[in-house]
């Protein structure tokens, strides 16, 4: 399917010299000479931008034509076409209120199998709203998809850099430039739209509970964030919302001197986390359908193994063993699944050239953590950790969700997308644990211990 073409060219260079003249300003004007975060700014957006053009031409050129994101725009262009007929039917459609047997809507509906889809079906009208101000086509609407996910982007970075300034470089790194995270969190996908929630959602919950800051803009994003993340991923907020539950346990109660005081709260705490988990995940149980609490085992068991069985041929599916439909089976693969989420494929494990570029990133993750447990040691590694509950909220939410796509991935392929909402936070982590002991002018990806 051809989905780039000549217009999506020539368009191009207008919204990219308008996206700039935006930047620039906004950098100038918040980010003066001298600012700590200036020079990141403008590499950061175009990290994001090259990497919304690459991966569409990648689709185009490299795929032929196919694959999520050719769908995702494929549905937006004929929700705009309604235009031409009416503008209510446009509205109808984005706001998906006509039934699929709706007769005045057949004509629209009965081209689009995602319409009751309703987890992809957003991606496509956020698309689709896009489309309005470039003329439904791809590579403007990619950009300024990528351009918008950026703000939650660099929310995230503004949130670690406040709390630890003597890193903003490391923490640069770590949120803004993971190839992974630049190239399958900017283009037309779920995981673009859900990194740009995550990282409002993120910032949001750190500028209430440390800086007790309530203003009405940072509560709007906060609750787009999470309602974007809740209807389009609604998994990642079971990895997210036990990760903050025990960053605030741990962050107030080494404020209570009486040891009593702080055992009362800890229990608190894990009573209300506790039972808020199994709340949310009984309460949204038609949300999360297949990814709810009594799914999620058969679900793992079910889709890692189809995966596996297609794509065993093309040299991309990983086999963690064995493993029974059940809880304590899935449990049983947790040290296996977030291996293969962090640090796999393995170089001898490649055998095309997009698995090779997943390769020498997960090559590099497996060696910062190696550096870190030689250089350090286990026990002041430990030590780093459990002092500094941060690090911990971003541990915690680093390994749930390894985990949890690893067990249900199966495919290399798929998992390098699905994995990225935890990559940034790893590398935080790491980062963060190494340069508390080592100077911040040593790079810790030198082979050099």
């Amino acid at each position: 399917m051809q989905f780039i073409t000549l217009l999506d060219y020539l368009l191009l260079p207008f919204y990219l010299v308008i996206i700039y003249l935006v930047a620039f300003k906004i950098r100038d004007t918040q980010y003066p000479p001298g600012h700590s975060w200036r020079p990141y700014f403008i590499p950061g957006l175009t990290a994001k931008i090259v990497g919304a053009l690459l991966i569409g031409m990648v689709y185009q050129y490299y795929y032929g034509g196919g694959g999520d994101t050719v769908n995702y725009f494929h549905h937006a262009q004929i929700i705009n076409s309604s235009f031409g007929e009416s503008i209510s039917k446009w509205f109808g459609l984005i706001l998906h209120i006509p039934e699929w047997y709706d007769g005045k809507y057949a004509e629209y509906i009965s081209q689009m199998w995602w319409y009751d889809a309703h987890t992809e079906y957003i991606v496509c009208c956020i698309t689709a709203l896009l489309g309005v101000f470039t003329f439904t086509t791809y590579l403007p609407t990619a950009v300024l998809l990528g351009t918008i996910a950026y703000t939650g982007i660099w929310a995230l970075f503004r949130t670690f850099a406040t709390k630890y300034p003597y890193y903003t470089k490391q923490i640069a790194i770590s949120v803004l430039f993971i190839p992974s995270t630049v190239m399958w969190g900017s283009g037309i996908f779920k995981d673009t739209i859900c990194m740009f929630g995550l990282g409002w959602l993120t910032y949001g919950a750190f500028r209430a509970l440390i800086n007790r800051d309530f203003r009405p803009a940072v509560l709007i994003m906060t609750v787009v964030g999470f309602y974007l993340v809740a209807k389009i991923k609604v998994y990642i907020l079971l990895a997210f919302v036990p990760a903050l539950a025990l960053w605030i346990l741990f962050t107030y109660s080494h404020r209570i001197r009486s040891s009593g005081g702080r055992f009362v709260v800890k229990l608190m705490v894990f009573v209300v986390a506790g039972g808020g988990f199994m709340f949310f995940s009984q309460k949204f149980a038609s949300s999360l359908g297949k990814y709810s609490l009594e799914n999620v085992a058969k679900t793992s068991y079910v889709t890692s193994t189809y995966i596996a069985s297609v794509s065993g041929d093309e040299g991309s599916a990983y086999d963690l063993g064995p493993m029974d439909p059940s809880l304590a089976g899935m449990l049983k693969k947790f040290p296996a699944a977030v291996v293969v989420s962090l640090f796999r494929p393995f170089l001898w494990e490649t055998k095309k050239v997009m698995q090779l570029l997943n390769a020498v990133e997960a090559t590099l993750f497996l060696w910062v953590t190696i550096k870190v447990l030689l250089t350090l040691g286990f026990k002041r590694t430990w030590r780093t950790i459990s002092s500094d509950p941060t690090i911990q909220f971003c541990l915690i939410f680093a390994i749930i969700f390894a985990f949890a796509v690893g067990i249900s991935s199966g495919n290399f392929g798929a998992l390098s997308r699905y994995r990225i909402p935890c990559l940034p936070f790893y590398a935080m982590a790491m980062m963060l644990i190494y340069y508390r002991h080592m100077p911040v002018q040593k790079n810790i990806l030198s082979l050099k211990l």
